[in-house]
């Protein structure tokens, strides 16, 4: 074999060698022993947006704006050349010209010629970025769901135990704690359709079981108000709370009583935006201050409180009991 043909026989190796190399999809570079750029396949150049005047011949720590210039990486490198190491998926996470904040997985495997020994880096790059928020996303999900769940015992739990049973019967007790329940329920499902509710839905749905016998329960075309999860649970809770003691003890007691549930989103300058709610009663029996403190009054001024981050006025007006509630709005 003379000298011509050695030397198309290299070329067509070398041919091929970078066809193989061209055909990776993903970014890859081939570095000599003080990490210079030999070859670059044109995925590096499409991910970095980058061309070869601009990377062949130049040192890695010097591509871009140096994004690889990263202490620990430069260690992990300069050990690969000398001790025949590797490195496999080190995770860089840096903000790339023209690309943007990015998560790369890097892997880097020296190579060594067999006749000449001279020694070349193989440098992979696999863009991680949308893996990496997958996973995020999915631990902030698993979260919150724990976090719901939570929540929601919390709430069976105190409403079970809460729920008086002094002068109740059994069926008493269990239709009230039922209907505590039902509402719970008519909250969540609100909820769930989208990340926040609106108020005019919550209101409907947690209104619905007096709707058809009560016509006299209006309620009004008040703005939409966006809800949080947890803000329509609470306030479903609430609802239901004035609008079962209404049916027991006022205005929806009568075939002449009225209950009026409005609201408005106010904002005062150098404040953030409130909601204030308005639930009005009239018609209805007489209306006396209770004795003594109950649950369904407490549960409306502890959740207005402290789940709602707001506060609730319970009047008994002589025309009839009012309650106004006011939150933050979540609302820009």
């Amino acid at each position: 074999m003379d000298l011509d043909d050695l030397y198309r026989l290299l070329r067509v190796s070398h041919v091929q060698a970078q066809g193989i190399v061209d055909t990776i999809r993903d970014p890859l570079l081939v570095l000599s022993g003080d990490l210079t750029v030999i070859s670059a396949n044109p995925a590096f150049y499409r991910t970095f947006a980058t061309d070869r005047d601009s990377t062949i011949g130049r040192l890695l720590y010097e591509l871009g704006n140096g994004q690889w210039n990263i202490p620990e990486l430069r260690l992990l490198l300069e050990n690969v050349i000398p001790k025949s190491a590797s490195v496999a998926d080190y995770e860089v996470q840096t903000e790339f010209p023209d690309v943007g904040l990015r998560t790369m997985l890097v892997s880097a495997q020296r190579l060594i010629h067999p006749d000449n020994g001279r020694r070349v880096l193989l440098f992979s790059i696999v863009d991680a970025t949308a893996r990496r928020q997958m996973e995020v996303a999915k631990d902030f999900l698993i979260n919150e769901l724990d976090h719901r769940i939570k929540n929601l015992m919390s709430v069976t739990q105190a409403l079970t135990r809460q729920t008086s049973v002094e002068g109740r019967s059994a069926e008493d007790y269990r239709d009230a704690l039922l209907g505590r329940f039902d509402a719970l329920a008519r909250s969540l499902e609100v909820a769930a359709h989208k990340k926040t509710s609106r108020l005019p839905d919550l209101a409907l749905a947690a209104m619905e079981p007096h709707l058809e016998t009560a016509p006299a329960v209006v309620i009004a075309e008040g703005p939409v108000v966006q809800l949080s999860s947890s803000q329509a649970t609470s306030l479903g809770l609430i609802l239901h709370e004035l609008a079962t003691n209404a049916a027991k003890y006022g205005a929806l007691s009568t075939s002449s009583g009225t209950v009026t549930l409005d609201w408005e989103v106010v904002s005062d300058e150098g404040s953030p935006a409130k909601v204030h709610l308005r639930w009005q009663e009239r018609g209805g029996p007489q209306v006396a201050a209770p004795s003594k403190t109950g649950f369904g009054t407490r549960l409306i001024k502890f959740t207005t409180e402290f789940e709602l981050g707001g506060s609730a006025e319970l009047s008994y007006e002589p025309h009839g009991f009012v309650a106004e509630l006011g939150f933050p709005s979540q609302t820009s």
